[in-house]
């Protein structure tokens, strides 16, 4: 039995074979291919950072990395990752998968209650590795059974495992697909983003009680886009991101003043 493409390429490029080398970096690089139907998105609701992304959102089927700024700022970045999940699964009907590799943070249902997210459409695969973590999103991915998958590394993403991955989003009906890694620098692979997280101090209401959870989102890397900062807020009812108030407000100024 012969080896599938993926493997065919990376057994190719780890021999040192330029032709491969060079097809995978044309395949890196390409524009995209305007012949085609545009790839389904998913946006975040923040128009300026939407802006900044490839067909105005997160485009569904290929992986978004997203990691913290710091090791302390782990539970900060899984918030982000569910936020993003909230806000797909209230678009979209069907259920969630999140698949944590050894030690990872696991949500828990008041936690996830608090983003807006029905624990009731969320299955939790507690796998005893990395690699058994890549091989339940792969599976997921051709069965085209999930709307959303999330997968908690231990040690990140490689570039094979995130080649095949983005092999099996292929074709119609892409879920969103989110891959939350640790702090240190990321391995090359193929995520269409990449994500640096970090706690914010969360809005209070009126009574003092902490109400809106906020994180600074810094988008490192986007195939076909542009990188970003932004101070980011969540509203669990609404299922969307925004800029806090003053923020937003600043930022509407800015955009008269320039007409």
């Amino acid at each position: 039995m012969g080896l599938d493409p993926a493997d065919e390429t990376e057994a190719a490029i780890a021999r040192g074979d330029p032709r491969a080398r060079l097809a995978d970096l044309r395949v890196r690089l390409a524009p995209p291919d305007r012949g085609r139907e545009a790839s389904p998105v998913l946006p975040t609701g923040v128009p300026d950072l939407d802006a900044h992304l490839p067909g105005g959102g997160l485009v569904l089927g290929p992986p978004h990395e997203i990691a913290p700024a710091e090791p302390a700022d782990a539970i900060a970045a899984l918030g982000f990752a569910l936020a993003l999940c909230a806000r797909h699964l209230a678009r979209e009907s069907g259920e969630a998968l999140i698949a944590a590799g050894p030690g990872q943070p696991l949500p828990y249902g008041h936690g996830l209650a608090g983003l807006g997210l029905d624990p009731a459409r969320l299955l939790l695969l507690e796998a005893g590795s990395d690699a058994e973590v890549f091989r339940a999103l792969e599976a997921a991915l051709h069965a085209r059974a999930l709307t959303a998958l999330i997968g908690l590394l231990r040690d990140g993403l490689p570039l094979k495992p995130g080649r095949r991955l983005q092999l099996a989003a292929e074709g119609p009906a892409p879920p969103l697909l989110l891959i939350l890694r640790p702090a240190p620098a990321g391995l090359p692979n193929g995520a269409a983003t990449r994500w640096r997280i970090a706690a914010a101090p969360a809005a209070r209401d009126r009574f003092g009680t902490l109400d809106r959870p906020r994180w600074r989102a810094r988008l490192e890397r986007c195939r076909n886009g542009r990188g970003g900062d932004w101070l980011l807020e969540w509203d669990h009812a609404a299922h969307r991101l925004h800029l806090p108030e003053p923020l937003a407000c600043d930022a509407a100024s800015a955009g008269r003043s320039r007409a």
